[in-house]
């Protein structure tokens, strides 16, 4: 039979309940506990099986069904309310943006490879996709002018089944496009937006049609290859996130990153800024090279200077093995047409994505890729901003760690999205709207010093109490799945003890984020959970992604000591991690264990969700909590030691848990007075909250990015463009010029006047006489970097000043003079460099190249 001709069929609303249709199709409630009350109470069952999708709901709704909802006036009466209240916090906060010069023709668009934003759209995996989601909605909150890219997967992130032996299996959904809360984009003629990509085959061009989802008052489009006119293999490019081989994420990152900007371009969005959130997306600096060379009829040194002026990278991994890397030969079959219509040679295109750009062998690295070509870069806190300069300091060889120009911007959540119900309705009543309006306030959680201890205690008491009972149903749901009986299900009712100690464990299952360290001595565990007096129980989720054996070990590890008898009831796995199951968690737990294996979590956002909602934090000093812990609002697992054997670090993190739990955390937890409350640990939740609810939020993270990246950005990709990109040419012109004067230049002597020693709280005078060629002085940085020196006899927590009085000495050489404070007693040194300088580069050692003497 052939195949049939297809229509649309959309929901039929009366006029009352229209609002239903844009709620239903906007992926941001800033009210999201009253929203989605009112589309679960118009059918609990159908929106449990719909996995909470809303447009999917109401297709499924009779039109009896309707009738009724449409007659009843209490209904119609929170409808009105709850659509109220959504218009009055999508409507775009202008005065913020334009307050902070984030207005007229800046617009940011923000590219990543998963958004995580409701459990109806799965295109999401873990914590890249929420944090990717929270921009959104805060973009939303702030008024900021921003569209979001990325990709729309058929079948998405895998639901994990897991068997009796705990072994994970991944199990891949169909999702209907047309039953999710997505437009599909329109051409004026009515015909579906579509974009083109060139891959490498005699005429294979790959279409990819272009969807829309409303995030707030922000549009995210999303991009999917599964078209009539594709070859069958290309349809399946955006089958999966995260799948396949090699050559398969090749195709996705050019289609999210080459892709993504044409579509932009087709939707008519000219964004002065692009956000790359992670290096999934770097392949669109280079067609943002090639848009602008044909727009402009720039050559592309030009190009390439006014593409990397409107780039920003934030890089999410402290770990080699979670950058995209390719080989040479892939990189060849997909961009040898496509570089040398860059007017490119083959050698600069790969050195574009090579640490060492003359090392032929090197696979072309996406994030090397993007660092090269954007004008800042970030990690996401301050300890991964260490990392990753450190990670990435041979892209700028031999410059100090300190000096490489990655920034951190600490990650945050989207608090109204992940506080519980409990939890909200209090701080509505006692902080006001303040922690709603403008979290980043501090002034907004002053009075959490002011909520009876005891209410404070009752309402997390009730949202415990909620996840148990989601865990109870989620375990039923597993049960089932096994083929179990009645008795085994009913047993459930006796699974958790509604006044226990609950502590949560979710998160991507990897080995580094140890999962599996609580259970080092299963008989010192099973004491712990198993104690009458002082019960504990324990709750994990997570996946491991499908080539990660290591991690679907760790998780048959724990799921086989849940079946054992010293821990049943005790200790839990809850299957297929996703949004609702993160709430429920994040929401409901007492205490939030984080053990990552130091510097290897980049930040951890899921703890910042756990404490706003009154949770404690137990955790290694990685990630936010490096920078957020003090001892009177969480523990420390350690000290921030990291040992060159990793088997002995896990041992002593282990023990060091143990004692935590043993000495302090349940001994607090079960301390209480005389009407049962735990005071202390009460007063504990009031100081966590107040002092990590104002800073660990998206509304800082997005204000800092605005005002440290997108605003400085902007002003420079304007500077470049304006006048027929004349600074943009020069800029180009003198690198080039640049470049090929550096190879002469030389520091011929160094002096300084010391005599013996130099007396603390004085100085050093320093002169240097350098030989520059055919450079003038004012394109040339001269500075001495200084400081104590180490065992090792480098220069450690160095600073740098600059030579700025010189000398013509003739020939092109200069004498160079300058004075080092001596503020401290030591042995001290200081090394003597020049670099290129030019008004218009993004940061000083964008060209990499650079003078040491």
């Amino acid at each position: 039979m052939p195949l049939p001709h297809t229509f649309i069929v959309k929901p039929s609303l009366p006029a009352k309940l229209k609002p239903f249709l844009e709620l239903a199709y906007n992926l941001y409630w800033p009210r999201y506990l009253e929203t989605a009350a009112l589309f679960r109470d118009l059918d609990p069952g159908v929106w449990e099986k719909t996995d909470h999708n809303p447009v999917l709901l109401l297709m499924s709704l009779p039109p009896n069904r309707i009738q009724e909802i449409a007659g009843d006036p209490g209904y119609i009466a929170r409808l009105e309310r709850v659509w109220q209240q959504h218009q009055e916090a999508i409507t775009p906060k202008a005065s913020w943006a334009r307050d902070h010069g984030l207005d007229g023709d800046l617009f940011i668009a923000y590219f990543s490879a998963e958004f995580g934003l409701s459990e109806a759209l799965p295109i999401y995996a873990g914590g890249l996709g929420f944090l990717a989601g929270d921009h959104l909605k805060s973009a939303s909150d702030l008024g900021l002018p921003m569209v979001g890219v990325g990709l729309l997967y058929r079948q998405g992130y895998f639901h994990q089944r897991l068997d009796r032996q705990g072994h994970q299996q991944e199990i891949y959904p169909y999702n209907d496009f047309y039953q999710l809360p997505l437009v599909a984009e329109r051409r004026p003629g009515g015909e579906p937006l579509t974009v083109r990509v060139n891959f490498p085959d005699p005429d294979r061009q790959v279409e990819a049609r272009v969807w829309r989802a409303r995030v707030g008052n922000l549009n995210l489009y999303l991009l999917d290859t599964d078209c009539p006119g594709n070859l069958e293999e290309d349809r399946l490019i955006t089958d999966r996130l995260y799948g396949g081989d090699l050559e398969k994420r090749i195709q996705q990152e050019i289609i999210l990153g080459i892709g993504g900007v044409r579509a932009l371009k087709a939707l008519g969005i000219d964004a002065s800024i692009y956000h790359l959130n992670e290096g999934h997306s770097a392949f669109l600096v280079l067609e943002r090279m090639h848009q602008l060379q044909e727009q402009y009829g720039i050559d592309s040194g030009t190009a390439r200077e006014l593409a990397a002026s409107s780039n920003i990278f934030t890089t999410h991994t402290p770990v080699a093995a979670g950058i995209d890397i390719f080989p040479p030969y892939l990189i060849d079959k997909y961009f040898t047409e496509y570089y040398q219509a860059l007017g490119l040679s083959r050698q600069e295109f790969l050195a574009l994505g090579r640490k060492d750009p003359n090392n032929q062998q090197e696979p072309f690295n996406m994030a090397v890729l993007a660092l090269r070509l954007s004008a800042r870069a970030n990690g996401v806190s301050q300890l991964h901003g260490q990392t990753a300069r450190q990670m990435w300091q041979s892209v700028w060889p031999g410059l100090p760690v300190e000096a490489v120009p990655i920034d951190a911007i600490t990650n945050g959540v989207h608090t109204t999205s992940w506080v519980g119900p409990r939890m909200a309705a209090l701080y509505d009543y006692y902080l006001g709207s303040g922690w709603r309006d403008d979290p980043a306030s501090p002034d907004a959680w002053a009075r959490i010093e002011e909520i009876p201890a005891r209410e404070l205690w009752q309402a997390h008491e009730e949202q415990r109490r909620e996840l148990l009972a989601f865990a109870r149903r989620r375990l039923a749901q597993q049960l089932r799945g096994w083929g179990a009986g009645l008795r085994e299900i009913a047993a459930l009712e006796e699974c958790f003890d509604p006044g226990a100690l609950t502590i949560g464990f979710a998160r991507r299952f990897a080995a580094y984020k140890r999962p599996a360290l609580l259970l080092s001595n299963p008989e010192r565990l099973a004491r712990l959970l198993g104690d009458k007096q002082r019960p504990v129980q324990i709750i994990y989720a997570g996946k491991a992604h499908p080539r990660d054996e290591e991690g679907k070990q760790l998780i048959q590890q724990i799921t086989t000591l849940t079946g054992d008898a010293a821990f049943r009831g005790r200790l839990v796995f809850l299957e297929d991690y996703d949004l609702e199951v993160a709430r429920y968690l994040v929401q409901g737990v007492d205490a939030w264990l984080g053990n990552p294996r130091r510097p290897l979590e980049a930040s951890s956002t899921s703890g910042m969700k756990a404490v706003v909602n009154g949770a404690l934090q137990a955790s290694t000093l990685d990630g936010w909590w490096a920078e957020a812990w003090t001892p009177a609002t969480g523990w420390a697992i350690g000290s921030g030691e990291v040992y060159a054997d990793a088997g002995y670090q896990d041992a002593v993190e282990g023990e060091a848990l143990y004692n935590l739990l043993e000495k302090e955390i349940i001994p607090l937890f079960y301390e209480r007075d005389g009407s049962n409350l735990p005071a202390a640990w009460v007063e504990m939740m009031k100081r966590s909250i107040k002092t990590y609810a104002p800073t660990f939020n998206t509304q800082r993270m997005v204000a800092e990015y605005s005002q440290q990246f997108y605003l400085p950005v902007a002003g420079l990709y304007r500077r470049l463009q304006a006048g027929n990109q004349e600074r943009a040419r020069k800029l180009a012109a003198w690198r080039s010029r640049v470049k090929g004067a550096w190879p002469v230049l030389k520091i011929e002597e160094v002096t300084d006047d010391r005599q013996d020693e130099v007396v603390a709280g004085g100085s050093l005078k320093v002169q240097a006489r350098i030989y520059l060629g055919t450079l003038q002085p004012e394109e040339v940085a001269v500075e001495l970097y200084y400081g104590p020196v180490g065992p090792g006899g480098e220069i450690t927590a160095g600073e740098k000043v600059e030579l700025v009085d010189y000398q013509d000495r003739g020939g092109g050489r200069y004498l160079y003079s300058g004075t080092i404070p001596c503020r401290q007693g030591g042995r001290q040194g200081y090394n003597l460099l020049v670099l290129p300088r030019h008004e218009d580069q993004a940061y000083p050692y964008q060209s990499g190249l650079i003078l040491w003497g």
